[in-house]
């Protein structure tokens, strides 16, 4: 384990992440640390937290080369240590699955039995009456907050990584066997930056905000 690699300041990272797309194609990352950083990212929030967050995480380069040409020949989908590929569960939106998590919070002392029960009721009652279309809505929300989270906690590592929508999604479905059942989402790439990223600029906070409802 590398936590004694973790930036201290959470200011600094939200500062210094930038989307990195070239990277040292030397470095690899361990495994441990790849499953640490999930584990931290799967800390995001979630709708009822049904956890409806899958991944598909490659490190061989042999698999990452078969990535390349779905990536329009983005030289990180190689480089990178690793590409990890966000999906959503859309089988997460069930009282199975609700108590299985639940179960796991009341064995921990989190929530009573009764509170368990009444979570996955309403899970039961108000998900089996929503769309599949609103539900990958919800899923490429959910999705989000725990991708932001991830590139946080890989920064606090000192790696760099990418957000990556510019991907052909049919092939890389067919090609991995995806089942039907899992929505993408996006994919990341995570490694040693070769080169820094870009700095960028954001609008001001008045340029984008309202307050009270006043325009």
């Amino acid at each position: 384990m590398k936590k004694e690699n973790r930036t201290a300041n959470f200011y600094d990272v939200i500062r210094e992440r930038r989307s990195v797309r070239f990277y040292d194609a030397s470095y690899k990352m361990m495994d441990e640390e790849i499953k640490e950083i999930l584990e931290e990212a799967m800390l995001a929030p979630s709708g009822v937290n049904l956890n409806p967050w899958r991944f598909m995480v490659f490190t061989d380069q042999e698999l990452k080369d078969k990535l390349l040409p779905m990536a329009s020949g983005q030289p990180q989908v190689a480089d990178a240590s690793a590409v990890i590929v966000v999906l959503g569960d859309m089988d997460a939106y069930t009282v199975e699955n609700a108590d299985t998590i639940n179960q796991r919070a009341v064995d921990a002392g989190f929530m009573t039995e009764e509170i368990k029960n009444r979570i996955n009721s309403s899970v039961q009652e108000f998900y089996g009456s929503v769309s599949d279309e609103d539900k990958k809505e919800w899923q490429m929300l959910d999705g989000g907050l725990l991708a932001m989270q991830l590139m946080l906690a890989a920064k606090a590592r000192g790696y760099d990584t990418v957000p990556m929508l510019g991907y052909n999604v049919e092939e890389f479905r067919k090609e991995f066997n995806v089942p039907d059942n899992l929505v993408n989402i996006l994919m990341i790439t995570v490694g040693k930056a070769a080169q820094p990223g870009f700095p960028t600029v954001r609008l001001g906070v008045d340029e984008v905000t309202s307050w009270n409802g006043n325009k």
